[in-house]
């Protein structure tokens, strides 16, 4: 990966390390990663930011990392982490908490205006 912030992204799937639940997906650049490794806690790149971010440097919803794998190709990370509160910013537990016809399948947890304000993301 290049080192230039934001370049040459990996997505980077966050999954309970107990359950299994995929909680969501998101990118990773080179010191994403590196942060992610030297801190035990999850940070990702965001695209619609252009900035490094800390998961749940805004809402207090931690991720606590368990363990990092790679897949076969080395272009796709998992993660298995703890998750602290919801790991999505809508307020559920997961980013997939909706079928393919839009039923609510998931959990809710948070209220995100409480988390976030009026900014409602992270």
């Amino acid at each position: 990966m290049n080192s230039k912030a934001g370049k040459d992204l990996r997505p980077a799937i966050a999954q309970d390390y107990e359950t299994g639940e995929v909680l969501m997906l998101a990118y990773m650049d080179d010191a994403a990663l590196r942060l992610t490794r030297e801190t035990g806690k999850a940070h990702y790149w965001s695209r619609s930011r252009g900035k490094l971010w800390k998961k749940g440097e805004s809402s207090g919803h931690e991720q606590l990392v368990k363990d990092i794998l790679i897949d076969c190709d080395e272009d796709t990370i998992l993660i298995k982490v703890e998750q602290i509160g919801g790991a999505c910013h809508t307020g559920y537990r997961s980013c997939f908490y909706r079928t393919i016809d839009g039923e609510i399948v998931g959990e809710k947890v948070f209220d995100p205006a409480e988390a976030y304000g009026k900014k409602g993301n992270e």
